[in-house]
């Protein structure tokens, strides 16, 4: 339980005012002294994390924050992160002095916890201070009072004597969320027995000798579900399937090699991305196909936003820096207005955006991403992310949704996006009148294509593809002037998979 990702725990936040026992109530779920206890007010600064174990619940993260009555000028700011926390936090405690009893700020958090739709919990702590039922009963107003003025019923403790902490667990256990990891990753795609295709590109750049969480939490969802996979790199795809007895029932890549992989995949395999995986197991899936129809309506000058959920240092090729901005701009023939948010920073002025461009999000939990999707939502701005913008560059946006459209996963607002996109020649790019494709001819789907091609009609329908540049050396061969460029040498050997670097508490990595 300890190797769990952060990620992939109950995320349980713990607030209230300065020196209302906050650390110390930490200390005495996780019966160690992890958190830093003081009688000056203000000792927790920024949020601290501490993973823990609570059964039947599972993995948890424990969540330590800033006094909510925290003042003056970087008080302020303390307050603010701690407000920040919410949006990953899958459940609340709030917890009350009882030597000073409810005030504005634990009514004021706990209208805001509701308001997000939170899970609460209230708890009383300090009770080896105070006797309710002697001569002290003045000190606090009594405990069912509080509850009723917070809407909460406070469970007693004393984080010094470990009074209710059992009570407070079983409290932990009745209201953490059924639901809170969402739907799986890959195992309702498919049936036990069956075989599935993982490509898994590796390089230099790759993590040296392991995989990459994504991928690592695809196999064993798959493992978990009773179905085989069968790991290759991205140039053995189609060796590998002509070598299996049956047909594999489904087919994962990493989102940067749909080009390559999608030309060795037959049409009859079904074939997704890690990225897309995620991207319902994390978020929502149809709001992020919703937003790819919005890349065809970009113009020169337009801004992006482009967020990333952990603070990896960038490479000379970085996905979100270089890779995907020249390609966004070669889309819209011209330049674009670019802005970069890495970490638990988000920007305020949502609205200022045209489109967003979200990473995988492999490294924060479901709760967060789904925070972000509806702040950009009702920032009115489209969203979509590394993988299906990715694949919507390719023109295989629509196949790469089949196998979560064929369970039923995707929604009909998801579906309804991915027809749309489908609907013209063009990859990806919706009808929206105007000149019409030549008759026997279609505009090219090469992905960085600036302007429209043409050239002739393919005989057969199928998912065209064409590889994604892996270098700015081959980038220049391949989208330069004239003809692009197949098989073109020279240029720095770079991977057609996911730009890894250590981020976070794992050292996992990120993915497309």
């Amino acid at each position: 339980m300890e190797s769990t990702p952060r990620s992939n725990r109950l995320h349980i936040a713990i607030f209230g005012r300065r020196n209302a026992g906050k650390s110390s109530l930490i200390n005495a779920l996780t019966n160690q002294d992890v958190a830093l206890v003081s009688h000056v007010p203000g000792t927790t600064t920024d949020p601290v994390y501490k993973a823990m174990e609570i059964l039947p619940v599972g993995p948890v993260v424990i969540i330590d924050t800033a006094g909510i009555d925290d003042a003056g000028e970087l008080g302020e700011l303390r307050v603010q992160r701690t407000r920040q926390v919410l949006a990953r936090s899958d459940l609340a405690i709030v917890v009350v002095d009882v030597t000073r009893g409810v005030r504005d700020y634990e009514r004021s958090i706990v209208a805001e916890i509701r308001e997000r739709g939170i899970p609460v919990i209230g708890v009383a702590n300090k009770m080896d201070l105070v006797d309710f039922g002697g001569a002290r009963a003045r000190d606090a107003a009594p405990l069912d009072l509080w509850g009723a003025e917070l809407g909460l019923g406070l469970v007693p403790v004393s984080s010094r004597t470990g009074q209710g902490i059992g009570a407070l667990k079983e409290r932990i256990i009745e209201e953490a969320p059924k639901d809170w990891e969402g739907p799986p990753i890959i195992g309702d795609l498919v049936a036990p027995g069956d075989t599935v295709v993982l490509v898994v590109p590796v390089d230099i750049e790759a993590p040296k000798g392991r995989l990459i969480l994504p991928q690592v939490q695809t196999l064993r969802d798959l493992l978990d579900h009773d179905a085989r996979a069968v790991v290759v790199k991205e140039n053995a795809v189609r060796a590998t399937i002509e070598s299996l007895k049956t047909r594999p029932a489904l087919a994962v890549t990493d989102s940067q090699a749909f080009g390559t992989v999608s030309e060795q995949v037959p049409r009859d395999v079904p074939l997704t991305s890690f990225s897309i995986l995620f991207a319902r197991h994390k978020g929502d899936l149809a709001t992020l196909v919703q937003g790819a129809r919005h890349v065809a309506r970009l113009e020169p000058g337009a801004r992006v936003l482009v967020a990333e959920a952990c603070t990896h240092h960038p490479i000379g090729d970085d996905i979100g820096r270089v890779k995907i901005p020249a390609w966004l701009e070669r889309k819209v023939g011209g330049k674009l207005r670019f802005s970069w948010a890495a970490g638990t920073g988000f920007p305020e002025d949502l609205a200022s955006f045209d489109v967003v461009v979200h990473c995988g999000g492999c490294m924060i939990n479901r709760k967060e991403m789904l925070h972000r999707l509806a702040r950009v939502r009702s920032a009115g701005v489209p969203i979509v992310n590394y993988g299906v913008l990715i694949a919507y560059l390719h023109g295989i946006l629509e196949r790469a949704l089949e196998p979560l459209a064929a369970a039923g996963t995707l929604g009909a607002r998801g579906a309804a996006g991915a027809a749309d996109i489908s609907i013209s020649g063009q990859a990806g790019i919706p009808a929206q009148g105007g000149a019409q494709p030549k008759c026997g001819l279609q505009p090219s789907l090469d992905p960085c294509s600036g302007a429209k091609r043409e050239r002739p009609a393919q005989k057969a329908p199928g998912p065209p593809s064409m590889p994604l540049p892996r270098t700015a050396d081959m980038d220049a061969q391949f989208c330069g002037e004239g003809q692009p460029k197949r098989g073109g040498k020279g240029g720095k050997k770079s991977r057609a998979g996911v730009e890894v670097q250590e981020c976070c508490e794992t050292g996992s990595g990120f993915f497309m």
